[in-house]
């Protein structure tokens, strides 16, 4: 039977993490806090018409909402880049935080499907974990991800995943990942 990410952790992951870091509770274990999906979409929409930049934004939106399950707030820019044909207040970006179930129901689908899917993947690297534990990953093709059908994508963007963990130090994000079943490549 395989067990689901939330199982996993708290049947595998926090003996394991007690045992081998000699943590006195399990509340020090590490866990998982958040993910954040993170898509820009500035450089579709610059120099575009306002029609075009809307259904570019919509679309974008409606799947990053099928990916997570969860509707994406917008960012606008802070200032504008006469260079970028950016203007203040101008949708560049949409963002979503995922916390608790949704949370784990994505990092399933991430680990075990999208990932194996992207083209010429050899793993994450460990240098994509900061010296706070937390890890970003790049994605170059939203298409990787089942809910989305590539015959109905108009054209296909990249977004940022970061997982926000409790972790201390780097090397017990590097266990909480290994031990959760992320591909991490080895040095």
């Amino acid at each position: 039977m395989i067990l689901s990410l939330k199982e996993k952790y708290k049947k595998e992951v926090v003996p394991e993490m007690i045992k081998k870091f000699g943590y006195k509770n399990i509340f020090q274990v590490p866990k998982i806090e958040k993910v954040v999906v993170n898509a820009g979409f500035g450089k579709q929409v610059c120099g575009k018409t306002t029609q075009e930049q809307k259904k570019i934004q919509e679309f974008i939106l409606r799947d990053l909402s099928l990916i997570t399950g969860q509707k994406p707030a917008l960012r606008k820019a802070r200032k504008s880049i006469a260079s970028f044909k950016l203007r203040k207040g101008m949708p560049i970006g949409a963002v979503c935080t995922l916390r608790r179930d949704r949370m784990y129901d994505f990092l399933d689908r991430l680990i075990h499907i999208a990932l194996p899917r992207t083209r010429d993947f050899k793993g994450i690297p460990l240098k994509s974990i900061d010296k706070e534990g937390n890890l970003t990953i790049g994605i170059r093709e939203h298409i990787v991800f089942p809910e989305v059908s590539p015959e109905k994508a108009k054209f296909i963007f990249g977004f940022e995943v970061t997982i926000v963990t409790t972790a201390k130090t780097k090397k017990e994000a590097e266990e909480l990942f290994k031990l959760l079943g992320f591909p991490l490549k080895e040095k």
